[in-house]
């Protein structure tokens, strides 16, 4: 397995484009994207948990419960969420896509991604549509990315090229997402495309076990957002026997998928709004899983750890307050806590308390912008991972105004 370029255009037969069709105001900014498989693919999806859902959720989780998509549009700019018309204007999204491509208005996937509240006028898509549709191209994941971004400041793609029974297969993604991320079902807006023949029966096993390490696990401010959602279509171009069972193919199936959802995590978690570091927390030595994972998102998600490493505070006492609300069953006299960067590693804490340590050496390897945060339970063998990142001045500076 290998890390190519392309993005959600890396596996056969998919294209993609993006165009500023008048939603957003600057002109300069792309607010709306199209993804287009040139067969009908298996499609699955995973969704916010929160009650209040955009309304291109509950439409396009109707559409898809075949298992069955072709082509997803997303708008940035307008999240069409607690409008009193918001799924008649998510179905007008579909059906003008639809007629456009000569599709089926029931595979069509719709996202929409901005401000919660605010009507969505359909005119600025509807005349967008044809642009849109000739923006298609081989190289589009890259202008597909940068039309579904809000408060990113960075496109977040990657793609990875993989083989299943002697045939190259390639998955790749895009997502959005700098605020409002703390899910319980996936993140923010992501999608996923592959050439591997898979069932929908089966892909969304895949997607459905694949998020419980990776995009749950991952939080910016503590808000799950309104609109999250990620979607997987696979067309089956790469010419593998259909994956219709477990065994071999589908765990090599799942091992390029959760390298996909691997990279958008941490792409998504370093570029949280006015973050200026990514932090990852690795828990090991829990009694079981479900105990890393409480502990790992605990750390992850504390305000006041995360305004520590944004100052470079090495006060891991944070991470013990931390753990001990995190409702975990854990031995606090066990605990021992490492910070790491490229500068090196430091332990801080062992058996649940202090040791000496170099404030300085400390500092320089906070000062870093990927930092780990190493905690040993000493309990047993499960271990899990979560993603975050610091707690900044620009985050409030960029949520104080964010309607208006």
């Amino acid at each position: 397995m290998k890390i190519i370029e392309g993005g959600i255009c890396a596996a056969k037969g998919f294209t993609a484009g993006g165009i500023h069709c008048g939603i957003r105001k600057n002109k300069g900014k792309r607010d709306l994207s199209l993804i287009y498989s040139a067969v009908r693919a298996s499609a699955a999806a995973t969704y916010t948990t929160n009650l209040v859902k955009g309304a291109p959720l509950i439409v396009t989780k109707e559409h898809i419960s075949d298992g069955y998509a072709q082509a997803v549009i997303c708008n940035s700019g307008n999240a069409n969420t607690c409008n009193a018309n918001g799924i008649e204007i998510a179905e007008q999204m579909s059906s003008l896509l639809s007629n456009a491509l000569c599709i089926d208005e029931k595979d069509v996937v719709v996202a929409s991604t901005g401000v919660i509240g605010e009507p969505l006028d359909i005119k600025p898509i509807a005349d967008g549509i044809p642009a849109l549709i000739d923006s298609l191209s081989d190289n589009g994941s890259d202008n597909a990315a940068e039309g579904i971004m809000t408060t990113d400041t960075v496109k977040k793609e990657v793609a990875v090229e993989f083989e299943l029974g002697g045939k190259a297969c390639r998955i790749g993604g895009i997502a959005k997402g700098s605020g409002m991320i703390h899910p319980n079902m996936a993140t923010m807006l992501v999608f996923i495309t592959t050439d591997a023949a898979i069932s929908p029966e089966m892909l969304q096993k895949a997607l459905s076990g694949d998020i419980k390490n990776t995009f749950n696990m991952v939080s910016v401010d503590g808000d799950t957002s309104t609109n999250d959602m990620v979607t997987v279509l696979a067309n089956g171009m790469a010419g593998n026997e259909i994956i219709m069972s477990d065994g071999k193919d589908y765990a090599e199936f799942m091992k390029a998928l959760n390298t996909v959802t691997m990279n958008l995590c941490r792409k998504i978690a370093g570029d949280g709004e006015g973050a200026t570091k990514l932090l990852e927390c690795k828990v090991s030595g829990a009694k079981d899983e479900q105990t890393a994972k409480t502990v790992a998102k605990s750390v992850i998600c504390s305000s006041l750890l995360k305004a520590a490493m944004f100052g470079a505070d090495a006060n891991w006492g944070r991470v013990l307050c931390a753990i001990g609300y995190s409702g975990a069953d854990v031995d606090v006299n066990k605990i021992d806590v490492s910070f790491r960067s490229a500068k090196g590693e430091i332990p801080v804490c062992v058996d649940g308390a202090g040791i000496e340590f170099s404030e300085e050496f400390a500092k320089e390897i906070l000062l870093e912008k990927d930092i780990e945060i190493l905690i040993e339970l000493k309990s047993g063998e499960a271990q899990a991972t979560a993603w975050g990142c610091d707690l900044t001045y620009e985050y409030v500076k960029i949520n104080g105004d964010y309607r208006t």
